[in-house]
């Protein structure tokens, strides 16, 4: 089974991008396949090498660059709303890239099922 995922969460503002994670790691646990994740909206935010945690808080961002090292999952960040929230490609975290909206497409039509995360 393939999944796509999009996150439409910041990391820290809400519990999307966390469950998201886990939701991927769960699919990988089970020999599935992670398409791609597309962040969107405000889950953008997870895509900046920017974000400082407390240590000891968990570092969203740093995880998900982690799972697609990994794993070798696309991390695609959506260019318009990566630009509304001052990300660009010199702050963004390793494994992620910005794209356009035809990645999600392409990720709807490519996987078995398309998972939402966040409003």
């Amino acid at each position: 089974m393939k999944f796509g995922i999009l996150v439409n969460e910041g990391p820290y503002q809400h519990q999307a991008s966390d469950t998201a994670y886990q939701f991927c790691k769960a699919v990988l646990a089970k020999g599935w396949q992670v398409q791609r994740v597309f962040f969107y909206h405000d889950g953008v935010n997870n895509a900046t090498k920017l974000t400082e945690p407390p240590q000891d808080d968990r570092n969203i961002v740093q995880r998900w660059s982690r799972l697609a090292e990994e794993h070798d999952i696309d991390l695609v960040v959506c260019v318009a709303a990566a630009l509304r929230r001052g990300i660009r490609e010199d702050n963004l975290a390793p494994g992620f890239r910005i794209s356009g909206l035809g990645q999600l497409v392409e990720s709807g039509i490519q996987a078995d099922r398309l998972v939402v995360f966040g409003d």
